[in-house]
């Protein structure tokens, strides 16, 4: 239903809400509350269009900021988590402690790589060294992984790939640690 056709329809039914003995105030509250849900609504839905949430995760290769080339497939046989980051973005500056204490709880048994979006390589370097981050970051120059194959819309971004190279989580807001805790812990159990 289109934003036209839903006025319209709010305008046809306001004789009939009157009547029952809703004010025009009241009416008016009603309808802005029905526009704001499906404005809502449209915007989530449209936030995971098209993005990989399940299924085989998009393999990639990409350079690291230290020269190390990184490739997705590689990794089966451990959980990865795929982090999009931006140093611009506020939420990414509180989940970076969050990201790198969770790097240092599951080093050698789950990989983490982060991946900068819509970012200036020197604002990228300052933040990884802001944060003491020690696990694996690029950048994506051209859009290649983030944009083509993940096709981010926002930062920051998470994605959790099981053993097998599958997708097991979408995360479009900051990383929550006991989440991601019980999420990598789930992983690694029904690996044993």
């Amino acid at each position: 239903m289109s934003e036209t056709d839903l006025f319209q329809q709010i305008e046809n039914e306001t004789p009939n809400l009157e009547r029952k003995g809703l004010g025009a105030g009241a009416i008016m509250i009603l309808a802005a509350v029905v526009v704001v849900v499906a404005v809502v609504g449209v915007a989530l839905a449209r936030q995971t269009q098209g993005q990989p949430t399940s299924g085989a995760a998009p393999d990639f290769t990409i350079t690291t900021f230290d020269g190390q080339p990184f490739r997705l497939s590689e990794q089966r046989g451990k959980p990865v988590v795929i982090n999009f980051w931006a140093s611009w973005c506020g939420p990414c500056h509180d989940e970076a402690p969050t990201l790198q204490r969770l790097w240092e709880r599951y080093e050698g048994r789950v990989l983490f790589i982060g991946i900068t979006h819509a970012d200036e390589p020197d604002d990228s370097l300052a933040f990884v060294e802001r944060y003491d981050i020690t696990y694996p970051n690029a950048e994506d120059p051209r859009d290649d992984v983030t944009k083509r194959l993940y096709r981010i819309t926002g930062v920051p971004e998470t994605f959790v790939i099981d053993q097998d190279g599958q997708v097991v989580q979408f995360l479009f807001s900051a990383v929550q640690e006991d989440e991601m805790i019980a999420l990598l812990d789930g992983l690694l159990e029904e690996a044993a």
